[in-house]
């Protein structure tokens, strides 16, 4: 534990979460991984843990606490090795959430957001589309402003959550000739008519739902516009340097426990009369991974110190999920090697975390877009801050 910026009482956070996560959800992961979906029972249980409120303020019923807390979170939940629960955890309270937590007003903020605290409203953030990928500016959804309501129209594609939410924060065009600067974003009920989901069949990740959406003439009310009209670029650009921390944390709280995990088999497991964990190549192996994966780990908890303090940090952000996703793959590889033909078996939990750990690299920006927008930053000197966006 880092005591720079952890206190006693993340400390002791940690341990309750440990336990809840033990007893709640460690002994209904395999019936989750296997069905592809989570029961609702949890999400309600989490909501009256407090976990979905981490980050809201008291007003709206959450516990209004430090960046930090969530870190612990999202260390804890890599731990259970299901990165589709993880996942769908993590879409609804800092994807779905954030917008809510920044620009929901009145009645959307008791609605939504409050029923999202307890968990007895699950949310998912719908931007990717299927011609755009990364491409944000060039998304075709629309909005279209008739009276007091907004048409909408078009698709979404790889959602988190997306088949058994029960709201969508939905970013689309509301004017098609502007551009970024046409683009707003709003809260859809998942049961208005018009909208339809197909849950996609991945690699990894097999706990939570991902989803297509499909928008046909749906009948949005003008209120569940989220900030201001014409906005919706700026909220995502903001809101994209918590995502990408997010999954850089996640990367190396993974790696952590691969690496956890394989020095443990690895000091049980005998050969030729001594355990594997004795071997050189093995030792200076697991040294090696072990340092990347701390690198990445302190380099994290700084960007999360500086981002907790209000500072702009897109590029760190941007860097800490590049470099801890690449990393965690890495260390992902070699420790299901460390397991010899037990790391390609089920029932051991290294071939799921194979899997699961290679949407890191994917979701939340592809490396390669998130190369270009550093290489932006670093060499074209763009400025990719708020007040930028809304010059």
């Amino acid at each position: 534990m880092n005591s720079m910026y952890f206190t006693e009482e993340h400390q002791l956070f940690r341990e309750s979460l440990k336990d809840f996560l033990q007893k709640e959800v460690e002994p209904h992961i395999e019936k989750w991984e296997s069905e592809g979906a989570i029961e609702r029972f949890i999400w309600e249980k989490f909501g009256e843990m407090g976990y979905f409120g981490l980050a809201t303020p008291e007003t709206d019923g959450g516990l209004g606490l430090d960046l930090f807390y969530t870190v612990v979170l999202l260390e804890e939940l890599q731990k259970i090795n299901s990165g589709g629960f993880a996942a769908a955890i993590w879409a609804h309270a800092y994807l779905a959430m954030t917008h809510l937590n920044k620009n929901a007003t009145g009645t959307l903020r008791k609605t939504y957001l409050e029923a999202s605290v307890e968990g007895k409203k699950i949310g998912c953030l719908g931007v990717s589309e299927p011609f755009g990928g990364s491409d944000v500016a060039g998304m075709r959804t629309t909005a279209e402003k008739k009276g007091d309501t907004y048409i909408l129209n078009g698709s979404k594609t790889f959602i988190t959550n997306g088949v058994y939410c029960d709201y969508m924060i939905v970013a689309a065009k509301t004017d098609a000739s502007a551009g970024n600067k046409g683009i707003s974003v709003l809260v859809v009920d998942r049961n208005s008519k018009g909208v339809s989901a197909n849950k996609l069949n991945k690699l990894g990740w097999r706990a939570s739902d991902t989803a297509e959406l499909a928008f046909d003439n749906v009948e949005v009310p003008a209120e569940n516009l989220l900030g201001e009209e014409g906005k919706g670029f700026t909220y995502i650009m903001e809101a994209f340097a918590l995502e990408r921390l997010i999954m850089g944390i996640n990367a190396h709280a993974r790696a952590d426990f691969a690496i956890e995990y394989a020095l443990q088999y690895m000091s049980e497991r005998e050969t030729f009369g001594k355990t594997i964990n004795q071997y050189q190549a093995l030792r200076h192996k697991i040294v090696d991974l072990y340092a990347d994966m701390d690198v990445c780990r302190e380099y994290n908890y700084a960007i999360a110190h500086r981002l907790d303090k209000g500072e702009y940090v897109v590029k760190e952000a941007t860097i800490s999920k590049l470099k801890s996703t690449k990393m965690a793959d890495e260390v992902a590889y070699a420790c299901l090697q460390f397991l010899g033909g037990y790391g390609y078996i089920e029932d051991y939990p290294m071939a799921r975390l194979l899997r699961d750990s290679r949407l890191g690299p994917i979701g939340g920006g592809t490396s390669e877009i998130l190369r270009e927008i550093i290489a932006k930053i670093v060499i074209d000197k763009k400025d990719y801050s708020p007040d930028s966006a809304k010059s």
